[in-house]
């Protein structure tokens, strides 16, 4: 291993002695207590079994049989989603072949960012990863199953399905991916059609052909962004089976290994002799194994607060400097859009995650002596799916990349280091993501142009204000303003001046989510600016420099007279507190933690863990 990997590893685990600690104490004392129907009354069981066909009711009635819960997020409406409607018949299917009953216990909210960009909408986005964590305890609440399969694949559900898997964590559970939609319009070809749009030179016309061409039927957009990077994450740390993220769906394959996932999740129950629960595979040494191919494929900046939210729902506390430090020793072996051209069915052509973990396990980069769903042993996950007579059988996968401008070593990566940083100065506390950044844009220094709002940067682009060196602080977007939307639609404009030779940054206590590009970007900084951070009290023309080399962040001044300017929240901020059921959430944001702390409204230390 290499010598940085296993020091973050063990300071995390002494960090987190008692933390993880109480939560297996919870954990073991859910399994000694039985996930059993016989639990139940005749009435609780008969409410449980009413609707279920004569011969499940029957399996159900004795014990030994396997019951297993299903947890969906799907709906007709997002096209990474859309293709989960068939897949519980296919679990009832396979589960039936080895006498067991597959319910379907309960679906889950599911927004698309993509659709919500820049709407009000997006202000509920990332509290929905909390809400979708309670609807998944509620739908495995009622004590009938014996093991859970957790459908979902975008930004906010995949880590709020495990974040409320994690609180059943002493059920065996496995996460069933959906797979990328087919390549459409390439990605270099649609930025470049966004940029035009925003500087007038191509009409709205254009702009819908472009991005329909882009996101154009059933599957995960192609992007490298927050949703693929949940499949890249969930994998690594062994909840898919191996190879089984970034396959198309509506194949044969697809459907193969969709009936495969519901019989293995059978096979590791105690029922059948291979008891394997959840609380055994995700602990400190499979969450840093994530936090590795997260750096190692510059992957999506939210897994900074939802890593760390998943990671406290196991009793495991990670921070910045964590994911910093192994940044700084993990070598970049992916080019994926937006931190390259190509997108992720490239990637997965070029040998995919096999490849990745063969070639960061080959370096001692990432922990082998994890628990994953298919036994003990992360090399499990170097193999590749194929079809034999219509079943799944896995063979090694290819042990040199097959396109070198996409996928290449440890030995010659595409950089040294992931890309991530911690930022730490005046300002407060911030990440930034520069795989995409050119070396020549790391380090801004310059006025600063403050907005309270995504939309006035737009408004002062149209007007011409902005054709100087400048960096854009743009606040009361925290979580605790307005739910911390993304802040995409700054991305084009910003683009266009840096493009025309300006300087040019961002500065806010908002996120930029997985499609962090080519403008160096501050993001995610607390105290955030509606709990009296730093970042209120900034003015246009203060000097700020933003330093991505040795991540600092500062407010340039002779003393700290500017702390004590008195700026306070405008009063336009409460316009984002109603309508479009933002009222609703005031509680949510009263509550909610920052950002280094998992923008999470669970207080986990509160509950024993």
């Amino acid at each position: 291993m290499h010598v940085i990997i296993e020091q973050v590893t063990a300071r995390i685990v002494e960090r987190s002695k008692s933390t993880r600690e109480a939560y297996l104490h919870q954990m073991k004392g859910a399994e000694d207590r039985g996930v059993h129907r016989s639990r139940l009354s005749c009435g609780n069981l008969a409410h449980g079994f009413a609707a279920c066909g004569e011969n499940d009711k029957q399996s159900l009635k004795m014990m030994n049989a396997v019951n297993v819960g299903i947890i969906s997020s799907y709906n007709d409406m997002l096209s990474a989603h859309q293709p989960f409607a068939s897949f519980p018949d296919q679990i009832r299917a396979a589960v039936h072949e080895l006498g067991s009953v597959a319910q379907f216990a309960g679906g889950v909210p599911a927004m698309c960012d993509g659709v919500t960009q820049g709407q009000p909408g997006m202000e509920l986005s990332l509290f929905s990863r909390d809400v979708i964590a309670m609807a998944t305890a509620i739908g495995l609440s009622h004590n009938m199953f014996d093991a859970a399969l957790y459908l979902g694949v975008c930004d906010k559900i995949v880590p709020g399905l495990l974040i409320g898997a994690l609180r059943f964590g002493h059920l065996p559970t496995l996460f069933v991916p959906a797979g990328p939609m087919p390549s459409g319009l390439p990605n270099k070809e649609k930025a470049n059609i966004r940029q035009l749009y925003a500087e007038g030179k191509v009409d709205r016309d254009a702009l819908l052909q472009c991005e329909s061409d882009s996101y154009h039927s059933a599957g995960t957009c192609t992007f490298y962004g927050t949703a693929n990077s949940n499949q890249m994450v969930v994998e690594v740390m062994g909840l898919h089976l191996p190879g089984s993220s970034f396959v198309n769906p509506g194949t044969n394959m697809r459907e193969a290994l969709t009936r495969e996932a519901a019989q293995q999740v059978v096979r590791i129950t105690a029922q059948n002799g291979r008891f394997t629960p959840l609380y055994e595979i995700v602990d400190e040494r499979s969450l840093v194994n994530a936090i590795v191919a997260l750096l190692a494929t510059g992957g999506s900046t939210n897994h900074t607060m939802h890593l760390i939210a998943i990671a406290q729902a196991a009793g495991v506390i990670i921070n910045w400097d964590d994911f910093s430090d192994l940044s700084d020793v993990v070598p970049l072996l992916a080019r994926i859009y937006p931190n390259g051209d190509a997108d992720i069915n490239h990637f997965q052509a070029a040998g995919g995650v096999g490849y990745l973990v063969r070639e960061l396990l080959a370096g001692g980069f990432l922990h082998e002596d994890v628990m994953t769903i298919m036994g003990k042993g992360l090399s499990r996950y170097t193999q590749e799916p194929f079809l034999e007579n219509g079943k799944v059988v896995w063979r090694e996968g290819v042990s040199e990349s097959l396109d070198s401008k996409v996928l290449s070593t440890v030995a010659q990566p595409f950089s040294a280091n992931g890309g991530l940083k911690r930022l730490e100065g005046n300002l407060g506390r911030g990440v930034i993501k520069v795989s995409a950044v050119a070396p020549e844009h790391h380090i801004v220094e310059a006025p600063a142009i403050v907005f309270e709002d995504q939309d006035a940067i737009s408004l002062a682009f149209d007007r011409g204000e902005l054709d100087r060196d400048f960096v854009a602080v743009v606040r009361y977007q925290g979580p605790k303003a307005n739910g911390m939307p993304e802040l995409h639609k700054l991305t084009p404009y910003l683009g266009t001046l840096q493009d025309r030779g300006f300087k040019v940054a961002l500065v806010t206590d908002g996120r930029m989510s997985g499609a962090s590009g080519k403008v160096p970007a501050a993001i995610h900084v607390w105290p955030e600016a509606s709990v009296g951070g730093p970042l209120a009290q900034v003015a246009d023309g203060d000097i700020i420099r933003l330093d991505a080399t040795t991540g600092s962040l500062q407010l340039l001044a002779d003393n700290d007279a500017w702390l004590a300017r008195g700026q306070t929240m405008p009063a336009s901020a409460a316009n984002h507190h109603v309508s479009m059921g933002r009222e609703l959430f005031a509680p949510m944001r009263g509550q909610v933690s920052c950002a280094e702390e998992g923008a999470s409204v669970f207080v986990f230390t509160e509950m024993g863990v």
